[in-house]
């Protein structure tokens, strides 16, 4: 009986003091870098990389345009965007990041290639939101990219 009722105590300290071990701290991952690794793919028009940074449920919202899954988003969006602008730019505003989330939002400016050379460039601008999640094998995706742009300035 003695010996049953040590079991008992020593079993149950184990299994409090693992309790009160505290956890090991994680890092929050730096949104920023994210963001730089999917502008400086655009930015050089490699939409293979793109393709990589993007989560296979990724969501593309512009007005009352929407797209839904890599492929729609990587068709739609990045292919038959990439190629009518250059030199995009995020100004941030507001961001966030934990372990499994990460987020970033503000302004964005952008060239506007002209449809015809004739034409002038233009000048584009307007409110992004960019969103990462990890995913099954820990890697950092983007989930969400909302883009509300104004109408393109003709550029001096």
């Amino acid at each position: 009986m003695m010996m049953r009722a040590s079991a008992f105590v020593v079993l149950g300290t184990a299994v409090l003091a693992s309790c009160a071990q505290p956890k090991p701290e994680t890092t929050a991952v730096d949104v920023r870098a994210l963001n730089q690794q999917f502008i400086s793919a655009w930015n050089s028009r490699n939409t293979a990389q793109i393709d990589t940074l993007l989560a296979d449920d990724v969501q593309y919202a512009q007005g009352e345009t929407r797209y839904s899954g890599k492929s729609e988003v990587a068709d739609k969006w990045v292919r038959e965007t990439v190629g009518t602008i250059r030199d995009l730019r995020l100004n941030p505003a507001s961001s966030a990041a934990d372990n499994n989330l990460a987020y970033e939002a503000g302004t964005y400016e952008v060239e506007v290639l002209p449809e015809q050379p004739n034409l002038p460039r233009g000048e584009g601008e307007g409110n992004f939101i960019l969103l990462w999640k990890k995913n099954a094998k820990n890697a950092w995706k983007l989930s969400y990219a909302q883009l509300e742009g104004l109408p393109v300035r003709a550029k001096n």
